[in-house]
């Protein structure tokens, strides 16, 4: 396959076949025409076979996982494993090196829990490793999604280990310069892939480098990427990466810790109770390895089923003529709110090392007055502080209204996008 990605981009008749499989696409908005949908940064829309794999399911082979030897539950346990396999294969891992959690959200504070359970004394001698301190130090960055962002907080409150940041360019963009905030007493580095903001794309090598040259752990957030471009843990060389399923045209409900498994092997547990227990007597517990150490409770069963033929979808597409489609998209979507008198890209100005997630502020106008319009022209975009809001206050702004687009987007919606944001400062009284 040629390396040229004009060349390796979807043609505009294989999106509209794609398009054509999601019912969504099809409703009206409310002035009558179909709905642009530039919200997929906040949720993905389905194509009709991750609904009909969901239901399937339920229909056919529903029963608990991991508990019973009668048919329906041999055939339950196999489609909830299989999907493992599909999201580790997804990711270039191993199945057992996949954690089922209800969100991305949860896969964080899942390690960052674990951090604090070691830190506590619980897991033994193995777990020490992940213990931290006072004179210790975790890391994040200015950049981060709150979920990625708290819960390093709070364990740095519980601990008394103190919290650091890589700063930002500018432009939104990670700051190599002040990669010195990774010392020698850094136990952890968590970052974003692709910020949910800017779209700008992480300087993953870098950031890892700096990471092991301390002896640090690092901690990936993909939410942003993982749908958009290919994601191989291999290659990027961290320890841990979380995953979200609505963003990734599967169900909602669902996420996935992936993690390093001889790191999964030395964490203690987080959440305990039913499935995690290799033997308990009343004065203490065994547990059982990962990842099953880690799925206490009953499981989101047919949302795994769903997911992993949401993961069957995008690799028949293939991930690398995703990323190239997407780039076409984002370049015009940034070409057309560019052309938009006061209004100001939030990020980078360009599609180098970013994606198609965009967010302006329109002089003058309130971000949810933007929205409105633009949702009385049937565009459906994002307002808000998207969960990051020290980023907006390093831009000066509250709020934002943000696009983003997906491998259904179209030229066409970007134009009809771009045409009613220029209708929106008039509408307002051209404040």
């Amino acid at each position: 396959m040629t390396n040229d990605r004009s060349t390796m981009a979807l043609t505009t008749a294989e999106v509209e076949q794609l398009r054509a499989q999601f019912p969504i696409l099809g409703r009206l908005g409310r002035d009558g025409r179909p709905i642009v949908y530039l919200d997929a940064s906040a949720t993905s829309q389905k194509p009709q076979r991750v609904i009909d794999a969901e239901a399937d399911f339920y229909s056919h082979h529903n029963a608990a996982v991991n508990r019973g030897t009668h048919m329906l539950g041999d055939e339950s346990t196999e489609a909830f494993e299989q999907a493992r396999s599909v999201v580790a294969g997804f990711v270039n891992a191993q199945p057992q090196e996949v954690v089922w959690t209800k969100n991305a959200t949860e896969a964080i504070n899942l390690v960052a829990y674990a951090m604090s359970n070691a830190s506590a004394g619980m897991g033994g001698a193995e777990a020490k490793r992940f213990a931290v301190g006072p004179g210790d130090r975790i890391v994040a960055t200015r950049a981060e999604h709150h979920a990625n962002l708290l819960p390093w907080q709070e364990l740095c409150k519980r601990t008394g280990a103190e919290f650091a940041y890589l700063d930002l360019e500018p432009d939104g963009r990670i700051d190599l310069n002040t990669l010195d905030v990774i010392t020698p007493n850094t136990k952890l580095v968590a970052f974003t892939h692709v910020s949910n903001v800017t779209g700008a794309v992480s300087p993953v090598e870098q950031v890892v480098q700096a990471a092991r040259e301390v002896g640090a752990l690092v901690l990936l957030d993909t939410c942003q990427s993982s749908a958009h471009m290919p994601v191989d843990v291999q290659k990027l060389g961290v320890d841990f990466a979380v995953f979200s399923s609505h963003k990734m045209l599967g169900p909602t409900g669902i996420g996935a810790l992936w993690g390093r498994y001889e790191l999964l092997d030395a964490m203690p547990p987080v959440l305990v109770g039913g499935s995690v227990i290799g033997h308990v007597t009343m004065e203490d517990t065994i547990y059982l390895p990962p990842p099953t150490r880690f799925e206490a409770g009953s499981q989101p069963v047919a949302q795994a089923v769903g997911w992993a033929e949401a993961l069957r979808f995008l690799g028949e597409i293939g991930m690398d003529r995703i990323a190239a489609y997407e780039d076409q998209i984002t370049s015009e979507m940034i070409k057309v709110i560019s052309e938009v008198d006061g209004v100001r890209i939030l990020g980078p100005a360009d599609t180098t090392g970013r994606i198609g997630v965009v967010a302006f502020e329109v002089e003058g106008i309130h971000p949810h007055d933007v929205g409105q319009y633009l949702d009385s022209e049937s565009v459906a975009v994002r307002v808000g502080h998207h969960c990051a809001i020290p980023l907006h206050t390093f831009f000066n702004v509250r709020s934002s209204n943000r696009a983003s687009a997906s491998v259904t987007t179209t030229l066409d919606e970007v134009h009809r996008f771009g045409e009613a944001l220029s209708r929106v400062r008039g509408f307002f009284g051209g404040f």
